[in-house]
């Protein structure tokens, strides 16, 4: 038997109806040995440092199942973050590696079948139990970019924009949510690869930011704008050749109907749909065919056999200071519940971190 000690954890309370609300979720602290039981082969045994606050995690808080499966109440929430193995009787970790992948809200996990995202599940459209995690490649940059510029965010950046979206030099691009974890990296990899870059956010400070931080050719308030498809007019007279979709709804309908011939829009997310009772519909779609569009959805776990491709790109690029990343850091595990409901009003600015210890 191994040492029991006390494990704070996040948990899901209630079925989320609309908005996410501190009050759906609850902390409890359980106990947990740091030791893999007996007969529990192929798992490891974790400690948190990071985790990752992401807009999917509010449609498993949901009744309804969107394309990943529902939490039930009194559950562990679970996401991406970063972790040190403990203890281990898998035979690809070992104890005092660092990790990053999916794990539990809580302070120490025990992950059992921890690659089961390799193992086939695309033929499913709904993604029933997502396990994955993945070493820790380059321990001289910071531990908790691998909840984004180096883990999923950074991956679905990558694939979203240079995969699906093969952008020429002195194309436009337009990002929506373009301050958040993914958009700011797609504003600086279009940049790396010479087109011409506007991006939305909701806030003059992130506005700022996306000019004067990450580089992007101009930038505007959402909030501030009666009227979006005027906004892209000015922003963009002669049209859009790739939009980078992570807001949905009326953002989506605009962007539609100012692309160029043969545009791109590569379907990321839907931020401002996850809360709605109600989704709102999207009725200029006919843009797709009149103007020969190409809009993909994808899900980022997909594509991660192209992680080692990525990894050489980008992590170059930071090192020279080519691009960079904004974090927002909440701590200490009771943060959690406060930094996600954040997350869906844009209350963050950058990456929405929860530093549960560090290394």
């Amino acid at each position: 038997m191994g040492e029991e000690i006390s494990n704070k954890q996040v948990i899901l309370k209630n079925y989320v109806e609309t908005s996410l609300k501190e009050s759906d979720m609850s902390l409890r602290t359980s106990k947990i040995q740091l030791k893999i039981p007996s007969g529990c082969d192929g798992a490891v045994l974790v400690k948190n440092l990071y985790l990752s606050c992401d807009p999917f995690i509010i449609n498993r808080m949901k009744k309804r199942e969107v394309y990943i499966a529902s939490y039930t109440p009194d559950s562990l929430i679970t996401g991406y973050g970063v972790s040190k193995v403990l203890d281990s009787s898998h035979p690809n970790f070992k104890t005092g590696e660092l990790v990053w992948g999916f794990t539990s809200w809580e302070e120490y996990s025990l992950i059992k079948d921890p690659n089961i995202f390799l193992t086939g599940w695309q033929e499913h459209s709904i993604i029933k139990d997502p396990k994955l995690l993945l070493k820790v490649q380059d321990k001289d940059l910071p531990l908790s970019y691998y909840t984004g510029i180096l883990g999923m965010p950074g991956m679905t950046a990558y694939v979203g924009f240079f995969e699906f979206c093969s952008p020429k030099k002195g194309e436009t691009v337009y990002v929506s949510a373009a301050s958040g974890a993914v958009g700011q990296l797609v504003g600086q990899f279009a940049k790396t690869a010479g087109c011409y870059v506007v991006g939305s956010a909701g806030s003059k400070e992130k506005v700022d930011i996306l000019k004067n931080k990450f580089g992007f050719d101009e930038a505007f308030n959402y909030k501030e704008e009666r009227d979006y498809n005027a906004a892209l007019k000015r922003h963009f007279p002669d049209g859009i050749d790739i939009y980078f979709e992570n807001v949905g709804g009326k953002m989506l309908e605009a962007a539609l109907s100012n692309m160029r011939l043969h545009g791109r829009v590569a379907v990321c997310g839907m931020i401002s749909q996850y809360s709605l009772e109600q989704p709102e519909g999207v009725h200029n779609l006919l843009n797709l065919l009149t103007k020969r569009i190409r809009m993909e959805g994808y899900i980022v776990s997909d594509h991660y056999h192209l992680y080692p491709k990525f990894l050489e790109m980008v992590v170059p690029l930071i090192k020279e200071e080519k691009i960079t990343y904004v974090e927002d850091i909440a701590e200490g595990i009771e943060s959690a519940p406060g930094a996600l409901v954040g997350l869906y009003s844009g209350r963050n600015v950058g990456k929405q971190v929860v530093v549960v210890a560090r290394e």
